[in-house]
């Protein structure tokens, strides 16, 4: 078995761990810290919405050997506005606009034709009004609204509402991390942005939907045993799922990267470049969220629940009487779940068939 598989057995039965809900604080402090700075540059830079959304036009010139730079400067001169101008894998120059109408850009695409010595029929002119972007908008926005819903109610049903709460709270801060980097770096919000913002809300509740799958497993008659709180068996969960988590999220970035950094920043494909740069921050975001967040705020929520309240003490007063006589806290057959859970954190193994822990 390899070492990462041979990791994830071991993790799986619990006997080595982290304890990520006993370290929950840190957690929530750096998803706050992200957050908080994600408002503040959406509130100070705002966003670099693209030419579908506020309309202008995109020229696409034949194949030219000027620079990215000097064509930029020339757009800029003809039109009077900023101009984006990408290298296309052709050789060619793809030089968006924004706030021109139909004459201002036929005047511009003539501009272009005599500044990079190219004839004006040659260079391929479309013209975007900013109603177009509006609606797909909305319509993202109208999307994005029924998905949270359903998802809300769908977890609610199978699982609690407390989960359906932490996954609609993880979805939030996956998105609010997404857009406060395209703010922060200045990235520019096409549609093919808004496809992959929708994307990788799929993506995002899965692995966390699999931990809560895990969890409820775990967690069926958690009342009648004295050995485990419930914040020990969200820790199993996290750590028996971890690897798998890992992996799914490592192979799912793989082509992704592919597309940002190759298809992207060598073969300078647009589309390409706006849709993987959002699921690439968005993938990652999400796999955070999902053993960091999701899962910890399950647990706080779960923990004050009155039942659990009683578990915890009754727990913490067996371990306490246990360490008190200098023994170790030995499981009875009506201790122990059918799942069962193992306490994880860096506090050594426990036997599989003494059910005791060091």
């Amino acid at each position: 078995m390899s070492k990462l598989g041979d990791l994830g057995a071991r993790l799986h039965r619990g006997e080595v761990g982290y304890d990520f809900i006993g370290n929950r604080r840190i957690w929530y402090g750096i998803s706050i810290l992200i957050t908080i700075t994600a408002i503040v540059a959406l509130a100070v830079r705002g966003l670099n919405m693209g030419i579908e959304f506020q309309g202008g036009a995109v020229f696409t010139t034949p194949k030219s050997d000027v620079s990215v730079s000097q064509a930029q400067e020339y757009a800029e001169e003809a039109s009077g506005h900023p101009a984006v101008v990408q290298k296309l894998g052709s050789g060619s120059l793809r030089i968006q606009v924004g706030g021109l109408d139909t004459a201002k850009s036929d005047q511009v695409r003539a501009e272009l034709a005599k500044d990079l010595n190219v004839p004006e029929p040659k260079i391929a002119a479309e013209l975007v009004g900013p109603s177009w972007g509006e609606q797909i908008a909305n319509k993202a926005w109208t999307g994005l609204g029924i998905f949270m819903i359903l998802v809300v109610i769908y977890l609610a049903i199978a699982f609690e509402w407390r989960m359906a709460v932490a996954a609609l709270v993880a979805l939030i801060h996956d998105l609010t991390i997404t857009v406060g980097i395209y703010s922060l770096v200045g990235f520019e919000v096409t549609v093919g942005t808004v496809i992959g913002l929708l994307t990788i809300l799929g993506y995002s509740l899965y692995d966390t939907v699999v931990v809560f799958d895990s969890l409820k497993e775990q967690t069926k008659d958690i009342t009648k045993q004295t050995r485990w709180t419930y914040s020990d068996i969200a820790n199993r969960s996290i750590n028996g799922t971890l690897v798998r988590s890992i992996n799914t999220t490592v192979v799912a970035l793989l082509p992704v990267a592919g597309l940002l950094f190759i298809g992207g920043g060598v073969l300078g494909a647009g589309m390409l470049n706006d849709i993987s740069l959002s699921l690439f921050v968005g993938l990652a975001a999400g796999a955070y969220s999902s053993i960091f967040i999701a899962t910890p705020l399950v647990a706080d929520l779960k923990e004050r629940e009155p039942a659990m309240k009683a578990l915890k003490k009754r727990v913490l007063a067996k371990r306490a009487a246990a360490a008190a006589k200098g023994e170790a806290l030995d499981a009875d057959p009506a201790d122990v779940t059918d799942a069962e859970p193992a306490v994880v954190g860096q506090h050594g193994r426990r036997g599989r068939s003494t059910g005791r822990r060091g």
